[in-house]
């Protein structure tokens, strides 16, 4: 399996596929799995096609023209295949120089589509839009499948497939890594039998069993790192922090203004009982949007300081960080102005840290941080600096994990000579097998229900560029809302302005995009006008029509003090539209806010419409939701959007969001700079397996710690994550 491509298949297919698709060794290859098969027998005649079946024929070009496209750049193939029965079908491909070196007049191909009508005046024809096609293999007439690969520019299917079944005719069986009585356990076949039929089946059993064997390998892989991960953490001591009679957070709980729910209670409890151990605590909490995340971190806290140590909030933003800081501070009031004239003889103090401080702010910050003074520090990454020093760190809350880098959430968990416990929030609701696959290490909790008195948020989609004066009803619905009294947010894709051309100057994205996971479009191939930008559109808008309203600016480039000041002045009703980037996706609060405009919606991923879409709604006056696109309709991109206005529920929006994009980067090895040995698990689709690999990895790493009596499973967990070190990586997720 480590031998090299070049001394098996020669130089010039080892050079193209380690060039194109990063295969350089056996192994590499026979790992590069089919996307799909085609089974022979099932191939379908062009006359018996109907409307809406997808479809593979064989068949010849008959004809090709290309012509440039009516409303964007670029060029239009249609082409009309014939099969070797007689019968005619039309082709249409978009971006024609892309296709017109394939789609030649003579050559038969395989083509691959849904059945579409096109209509021309009176006359109807049946047409596959875009279809795949893959060139047939001289010998495929000997084999039941044909196996298509995915490919790339330069390599196609077939020579991926004639360089796979060279390998398999040498290559030895590789030794089997499962455990003979946990292959018989699953009804697992053995390892070579599978690499061989996955590729080269005789019978759909054979691709099932291939296919199953090879996923649990995939799932036993990340649950034994993670197993490995939990039994490791075992044996790091913890500062015990337990529930305190009479303490800091009854006090608190003695003077919360409203009741806590249900799931707060529950919560709660198991927080407070990890807390109280002696080892770290490791533990998820999701919630959708406004249920009450915050205060149930804010209680494990003050639990922490009830035991004499401090916690530390880390937030994505300042103005989340600042947002937050404010937040406990009007939650606790007095009890949160320890060290202040007229405060409790219980209180804690609060203290900011973020990087933009002033030097006497920043060194008065670590002053109370070092001293002990301050039990809860509330920062962005500045708080996880070498420079940084706790009196004695006792529990790390972690808000939105999603926006930071798993080294920079470990450096606060290393902290110390006892491990801190670990609370991690999260207002992007997570599938169960994701938890179990990226989060398996954590013990699990969720708040599935909102507090009272959060109002229901109805969201709309405004299909600007199929109808243009649905925009002019936007604005309008934004002056009904100031009228009766409340606040609008409207949120841009980008900033725009100087820092868009002094990104263009440096060579950088000129989007410059506030969030780096700006989803894009499907359809996008650099053909679409730029995303708006606030610093752009907004000033229009002021002059325009929101004239006469109160308009704030607030995006990620703002020095802190105007941003703080900018959200200041719209917490306290001074502005009446605060115009922004997704610097206000979580945290800020502000209830008097009811409408919630997202221009160029396609531009966002779900969770990000969700948690945009979260900042209203959150007082006594129902929300609104309006999300402007110019993609038509059909689009996978307005597919998202439909999906986020049908719903409201957070935890089926993570589901939608799982389907509609791309798996792939389950471990996060793009953020580690680690290629993932992830092929074919799909966290949607293979939830039982993942289950069954998750005790069975708890099981043997329970009997043989570190898996030293097993060594082919220690070489199973490196592939399948990535290396030697990845197994210890997948801890600090």
């Amino acid at each position: 399996m480590d031998t090299r491509l070049i001394d098996v298949i020669g130089r010039t297919s080892a050079n193209a596929l380690g060039g194109k698709l990063e295969l350089h060794t056996v192994g590499d290859l026979v790992r590069h799995y089919p996307r799909r098969y085609v089974e022979r027998g099932k191939l379908t005649d062009i006359a018996g096609l109907e409307v809406g079946e997808y479809v593979t024929v064989i068949a010849t070009v008959q004809s090709a023209t290309t012509r440039p496209m009516r409303t964007r750049r670029g060029k239009l193939m249609n082409c009309t295949i014939r099969d070797a029965k007689g019968a005619t079908l039309s082709c249409t491909f978009f971006n024609a120089q892309k296709v017109q070196s394939f789609i030649q007049v003579g050559r038969t191909l395989m083509f691959s589509g849904t059945v579409s009508v096109f209509r021309t005046g009176r006359q109807t024809t049946l047409q596959l839009t875009h279809p795949e096609f893959e060139e047939l293999e001289e010998d495929a007439e000997d084999r039941p499948y044909i196996s298509i690969y995915p490919a790339t520019k330069g390599v196609r299917s077939q020579a991926i497939a004639r360089s796979v079944r060279q390998v398999l005719a040498l290559l030895d069986d590789p030794t089997d890594p499962l455990p003979e009585d946990l292959r018989h356990e699953h009804e697992l076949m053995p390892l070579g039998a599978a690499l061989r039929k996955i590729h080269v089946p005789q019978s759909e059993a054979d691709r099932h069993a291939a296919k199953g064997r090879l996923v649990w390998d995939e799932a036993f892989g990340v649950q034994l790192a993670l197993s490995l991960q939990r039994e490791r953490a075992m044996h790091r001591p913890a500062a015990p922090s337990p529930r305190k009679a009479g303490g800091l957070l009854e006090a608190f709980d003695a003077i919360l203004p409203f009741p806590l729910t249900a799931g707060q209670k529950s919560v709660g409890e198991e927080i407070a009982d990890d807390l109280g151990r002696p080892l770290p605590m490791n533990r998820l909490v999701q919630g959708d949007v406004g249920a009450g995340k915050t205060v149930v971190a804010l209680r494990a806290m003050l639990q922490v300081v009830d035991n004499g140590r401090q916690a530390a909030m880390l937030a994505p933003t300042e103005v989340l960080a600042t947002q937050h800081a404010r937040s406990l501070r009007a939650m606790l009031g007095p009890l949160g102005n320890g060290g202040e004239l007229g405060s409790s003889d219980r209180a804690t103090r609060i203290t900011l840290l973020t990087g933009s401080m002033s030097t006497a702010e920043r060194r008065q910050a670590l002053l109370d941080i070092q001293s002990g003074a301050a039990g809860i520090v509330v920062g962005t990454h500045a708080i996880i600096e070498d420079t940084v020093g706790f009196a004695e760190l006792g529990l790390v809350v972690v808000d939105e994990q999603h926006r930071f880098g798993v080294e920079q959430r470990d450096a606060l968990r290393g902290r110390g000579e006892r491990t801190p416990h670990l609370l991690v929030m999260t207002a992007t609701p997570i599938p169960r097998t994701v938890a179990m696959t990226v989060y398996g290490d954590l013990e699990v909790s969720a708040l599935t229900e909102l507090p009272k008195g959060r109002s229901p948020i109805r969201t709309t989609v405004v299909p600007a560029g199929e109808k243009p004066s649905w925009l002019e009803r936007v604005w309008a619905r934004i002056r009904e809302e100031v009228a009766a009294g409340h606040q609008c947010y409207v949120v841009f894709p980008r900033v725009g302005g100087e820092y868009a051309a002094a990104s263009k100057k440096k060579g950088r994205d000129p989007e410059d995009a506030d969030d780096p996971d700006d989803a894009g479009a499907d359809g996008d191939d650099g053909e679409r006008r730029p995303p708006l930008a606030v610093l752009d559109i907004g000033p229009k808008l002021a002059e325009g029509p929101l004239a006469g309203l109160r308009i704030g600016i607030l995006h990620g480039k703002l020095p802190a003090e105007e941003k703080d000041a900018v959200m200041r002045a719209f917490d306290a009703a001074e502005l009446d539209v605060l115009m922004a980037t997704t610097v206000i996706e979580v945290g800020v609060d502000v209830p008097n806010a009811t409408g919630m405009i997202i221009m160029d919606a396609d531009r966002f991923g779900l969770s990000q419409l969700h948690q945009l879409r979260g900042r209203v709604g959150r007082g006594s006056a129902p929300g609104v939701c309006l999300l402007v696109t110019d993609m038509p309709g059909g689009t996978t991109a307005r597919e998202r959007l439909d999906a986020i206005a049908s719903t409201t529920d957070g935890f089926e929006l993570a589901r939608l969001d799982l389907e509609l994009r791309r798996e792939g980067d389950i471990l996060g090895s793009s953020q580690s700079g680690r290629r993932s040995g992830l092929k074919l698990l799909s966290l949607l689709r293979h939830e039982k397996v993942i289950s069954a690999a998750r005790l069975s990895a708890a099981r043997l790493v329970a009997s043989d710690p570190g898996l030293g009596n097993h060594p082919g499973l220690r070489a199973l967990v490196a592939e399948t994550v990535g290396d030697e070190e990845a197994a210890a990586y997948l801890d600090k997720v």
